[in-house]
């Protein structure tokens, strides 16, 4: 396989150091430090243009965001405004299904009908719409299908695309391999979060890469046969420091695919 140029970070990571602008700046820096050149956000605490200032006078690209959905819905023109403020052209949101309740037929198509809605709009002005997974979507509904077939066949390929969360579709059941190859050409942001499991609740819990039980080179290799453009770095829960998280997960893939 080919070597990875570059990496980013979901900033949801690094949450509870981004509350001012002179936390963001010092988080910036770190993660430039730690050998990560792109990022992703996860809202904005500080007015956009200078967020955007900051991330470039530290030497890192906006690859793409996770945003307000209500606000997209509702005010399209104020929304894209901001992420053009970002100088970035992938809108997107950082999950749906959180609600059980939400996860059924009705819900599904309504989601569909909005994605569609602000990936034409996005399109317009030269960007996509991205949708990010969890596990959620893998719930087989009432018409017998598994939430994540009908994004796939119904989302429109040409203005949405998948931000693919590799723990999260292994925690759905999925093949991460699998997922990977049937949405070749339709993964733009590629989240890499790897998977161990708590000895305590013998249950699946977060790792940074390589410290976890995925098969990385198999994962990446099928990552670059389809086609995808960033690879994201996001731990959602570290079991300390999570700079020195993304440390880890840094060292390992710079030292094995990079």
């Amino acid at each position: 396989m080919k070597k990875i140029e570059k990496i980013g970070v979901q900033l949801y990571t690094v949450r509870d150091f981004m509350d001012n602008e002179k936390d963001i700046a010092e988080t910036f820096q770190k993660l430039k430090a730690l050998g990560y050149d792109q990022i992703q956000t996860a809202g904005c605490r500080i007015p956009y243009e200078r967020y955007a200032e900051l991330a470039e006078k530290s030497g890192l690209e906006i690859v793409g965001t996770h945003d307000d959905f209500a606000e997209m819905c509702e005010n399209f023109e104020q929304a894209w405004k901001k992420q053009e403020a970002l100088n970035t052209k992938l809108m997107g949101i950082g999950g749906y299904f959180g609600a059980e309740e939400q996860r059924n037929l009705k819900e599904t198509e309504e989601l569909i009908k909005r994605v569609n809605m602000l990936g034409e709009k996005a399109a317009q002005r030269g960007g996509k719409f991205t949708y990010h997974n969890h596990n959620y979507e893998f719930v087989r509904i009432e018409n017998g299908k598994i939430i994540m077939d009908m994004l796939v066949e119904e989302f429109d390929p040409n203005n949405v695309s998948f931000v693919l969360d590799t723990y999260w579709v292994q925690c759905g059941g999925g093949d991460v391999c699998e997922w990977i190859d049937k949405l070749a050409n339709r993964i733009d942001i590629f989240h890499l979060k790897d998977m161990t499991v708590s000895t305590k609740i013998r249950a699946p819990f977060f790792a940074e890469i390589g410290n976890g039980n995925m098969n990385w080179e198999k994962i990446l290799l099928a990552a670059q046969n389809a086609g995808v453009k960033y690879y994201v770095v996001e731990q959602d829960i570290c079991p300390g420091d999570p700079f020195e998280s993304l440390k880890i997960s840094s060292d390992y893939l710079h030292k094995n695919f990079m």
